[in-house]
């Protein structure tokens, strides 16, 4: 739905003199006559009049502005159940990601018992290689050969029971026999690989030449268990349910107050907004672990967007508040001393003389509370006043001024 009030470029509680004052520059700016090269100055020029002609009128204004209420609502709504619909993904999501993790855990158990297996049938190679380089001290160099014979065949042996037992995968089949093939799954055998590589290049290092290399056939499912274990525990925070987006509507004199607000939420409950420095217009204040609760996720928040409430002397602008005042047109030509009227009550301002409407004059530290600690400022926008019955003096001058004196 288009949105007028954008296209004018006014806030939506613009007064009446507001947008006729914005329409016309507007209008002015993308008319046609004034915009010869540009293909889409009619549509434009169209469009600013069809705002201006409904917000011009209190009562299609009105229309207008319900609604738009109620588009903006559906739009919630539809955001709310999206948000929704994502956090039920996530969950399911959650749910594989913990079978999958009750898998792994299961087959490292397995893993485990085999290298337990392993290692006890390799016990009595060691042994014997162990007996054998006793005699060796004592018998030379033909007992030392022979010794040298059953090495290899006992290594040999370990290594092929290993094989038999299901131990001396590669990290890529280990990591695909778990996980699947995966891109995850490619990234994990590639560390294991790196980190097997690197194992074995630190155990040929240590060992002195000529000596027997131990055996690491089971390096991939230590290192699989190492990397698993580390990660063993760490459970990800539960699913957050979706914020409840709800409005509410305060007063200038809430936010000078500071004082909190009540609002109603669609489920009966009534809560407090605080309203503290830096809130302002369209402020969104959020109340953590307030919103709505769904089973196995963690409770949302509440989003409240705070709308200020139309006032008869004062407008929101930020943090700086406007109001409009009123001189006579003698005194925007010779300037005076008037009367304003501030959050704090009256205050006495200097008008310059040879002041125009539109001019405005900011008083320093009499607006909203800002983010700062600070205040904003009153704007004080001079707008000149005719009688309200004419004056021949006056038309007698300016009949003077614009055709000259005529003897």
């Amino acid at each position: 739905m288009r949105d007028f009030y954008s296209v004018l470029g006014v806030k939506r509680d613009a007064g009446a003199d507001e947008i006729k004052s914005a329409w016309r520059t507007k209008a002015k700016s993308v008319h046609p006559d004034q915009n010869r090269d540009d293909p889409d100055a009619n549509r434009r020029f169209t469009e600013v009049g069809r705002a201006y002609e409904v917000l011009k009128d209190p009562a299609k204004r009105s229309r207008y502005d319900q609604q738009r209420d109620k588009v903006e609502a559906l739009e919630r709504e539809q955001t709310i159940m999206q948000q929704r619909q994502a956090a039920r993904e996530a969950a399911e999501k959650a749910k594989i990601a913990k079978a999958n993790a009750e898998r792994i855990l299961a087959e490292l158990a397995r893993a485990e018992a085999e290298k337990a297996k392993a290692d006890k049938q390799a016990q009595p190679a060691q042994a014997a290689q162990a007996k054998a380089e006793k005699p060796q001290a004592q018998t030379g160099g033909a007992q030392a050969q022979s010794q040298s014979q059953a090495q290899p065949q006992a290594q040999a042996q370990t290594q092929s029971q290993a094989k038999t037992d299901g131990a001396g995968e590669s990290p890529e089949a280990v990591v695909s026999r778990i996980f699947g093939d995966t891109p995850e799954a490619a990234a994990a055998a590639e560390t294991l690989k790196r980190e097997t590589e690197a194992e074995a290049e630190r155990a040929e290092n240590s060992e002195p030449s000529g000596a027997p290399k131990p055996v690491s056939i089971l390096a991939p499912i230590e290192l699989l268990s190492s990397f698993v274990r580390r990660i063993r525990g760490i459970q990800p925070p539960p699913e957050k349910a979706p914020d409840l987006v709800v409005e509410a509507t305060v007063t200038i004199d809430d936010l000078l107050a500071q004082k909190p607000v009540p609002i109603t939420l669609s489920d009966g409950r009534e809560l407090r907004v605080p309203l503290e420095s830096g809130v302002t217009q369209g402020h969104v204040v959020r109340l953590k672990g307030q919103g709505l609760k769904l089973q196995g996720m963690g409770r949302g928040d509440v989003a409240v967007t705070l709308r200020v409430a139309k006032n008869e002397k004062f407008t929101v602008d930020g943090y700086d508040l406007k109001t409009v005042l009123p001189i006579t047109l003698e005194d925007a030509v010779l300037g005076c001393e008037a009367s304003v009227e501030t959050p704090n009550g009256p205050l006495s301002v200097t008008i310059p003389a040879w002041s125009s409407s539109d001019q405005v004059i900011r008083l320093d530290d009499l607006g909203l509370y800002n983010d700062e600690g600070g205040r904003g400022a009153l704007a004080v926008e001079l707008r000149v006043m005719l009688w309200e019955k004419p004056d021949d003096k006056v038309t007698d001058l300016m009949r003077v001024m614009r055709e000259g004196l005529f003897l």
